[in-house]
């Protein structure tokens, strides 16, 4: 990706053009590239916040400590990124900046979707947007709304957040903010392809990766990427090609250390293995990505990688009533974070495996999963975030 890593602010055109810039890295830290490795933002987000805590100036003390929530949580330390967010908005509402608050109302809307508290995502979002409102800061409310739509989406909750994805892209276009015009446009294609519209997902995927590269945006290039990976392999059975495309987007994501994106790269990369009947190699890249996300305490991705790992291990031979008990326990734990088609994705899995219709079963203990996991042919148990816990 040429060029990338320069810092630069978001240029006007009517399709996303020029570089893409990271809103959330402000004040002393407002020069940082929206590519910069997230240790080197720890770093020094961590340098200035001390420098603004020992100056007394509660605004840029909200401001450096954003920058310091959004590396820990993007680097998967969801629990300093929870106190950093909360620091951040205590310092913002001393300083009575309804700007700094709305910002750190986002980024602990963020971290709680990461760690699948969407309820509390939602409430804290929808905070974010009216101080950001309230405020006059449109880039911040942008950001909110954007955060409740790819929650919803998360969810699957396509018909109420699709217009509101639509909404932002177009926003997104007129403004020419190339970094939200990739999200909007990723985000859209994955309902697309969700709902089983291959092509437009596919266009969709495709334009976003293009306008990334061109705003030198590696976090969004390497997500669409991934989204254009996973339809050429599902539609066209093209699995060199798939695993070439996330070998490239790896690279944008070690270069920055994106873990959940990089986890979420080698789910990927088990799915892709796995429609082409690699089972031995996509349980492997299952149990790797599993491994990833437990560490992150990220749910969602934890159960995927499992249901995933479930599924390559009967591919190879497993029991079918073990197989059949651990997608009772993951629909249950599925249906616990939120996902609203938890039910029809492991019904979906049962059909394929021949262990339809489920039994009514118990789940296992975590500690006999995870002993089975890493001795072999059993897969291991999710960890579940306490959503109680975040605030």
């Amino acid at each position: 990706m040429a060029g990338a890593g320069q810092a630069g602010r978001v240029e006007a055109g009517p399709g996303g053009r020029g570089k893409a810039s990271a809103a959330e890295y402000q004040g002393a830290l407002g020069s940082l590239s929206v590519n910069a490795p997230l240790p080197e933002v720890l770093a020094r987000g961590l340098k200035e916040l001390r420098a603004a805590e020992e100056a007394g100036d509660l605004r840029e003390t909200a401001r450096c400590g954003l920058a310091v929530a959004e590396a820990y949580r993007r680097l998967g330390r969801t629990e300093q990124a929870d106190r950093a967010w909360k620091a951040s908005y205590r310092a913002a509402r001393a300083a009575r900046h309804a700007g700094a608050m709305a910002w750190a109302l986002w980024s602990g809307g963020t971290l709680a979707r990461q760690r699948g508290a969407f309820r509390l995502a939602y409430r804290l979002l929808r905070l974010a947007a009216q101080w950001g409102e309230r405020g006059g800061d449109v880039v911040v409310r942008g950001y909110a709304l954007a955060g409740l739509a790819e929650t919803g989406r998360i969810q699957g909750d396509y018909a109420a957040v699709e217009e509101l994805h639509e909404q932002l892209l177009a926003e997104a276009r007129r403004r020419g903010e190339a970094r939200h015009t990739v999200w909007a446009l990723e985000g859209i294609a994955q309902m697309h392809r969700n709902t089983g519209d291959y092509d437009r997902a596919l266009t969709l995927f495709e334009e976003a990766a293009q306008i990334a590269e061109r705003a030198e945006d590696l976090r969004g290039w390497a997500w669409a990427l991934r989204g254009v990976a996973d339809v050429v392999s599902v539609r066209d059975g093209e699995v060199e090609r798939a695993l070439s495309l996330l070998s490239r987007a790896e690279e944008a994501c070690r270069s920055m250390n994106l873990r959940g994106a990089l986890a979420f790269n080698h789910k990927m990369r088990g799915n892709v293995l796995y429609r082409a009947g690699r089972y031995e190699e996509a349980r492997g890249w299952y149990a790797r990505a599993w491994e990833e996300f437990e560490d992150m305490a990220e749910p969602r991705g934890t159960a995927l990688s499992r249901l995933g790992l479930v599924k390559s291990l009967s591919r190879l031979g497993r029991e079918r009533a073990r197989t059949a008990a651990d997608l009772v326990e993951l629909g249950g734990v599925l249906e616990r974070i939120g996902l609203r088609h938890a039910g029809e994705m492991v019904q979906k899995a049962a059909a394929e495996l021949g262990v339809d219709p489920l039994p009514q079963t118990r789940p296992r203990p975590r500690e006999r999963a995870r002993a089975e996991k890493l001795s072999g042919p059993q897969a291991p148990a999710p960890t579940v975030a306490d959503a109680a816990g975040l605030l």
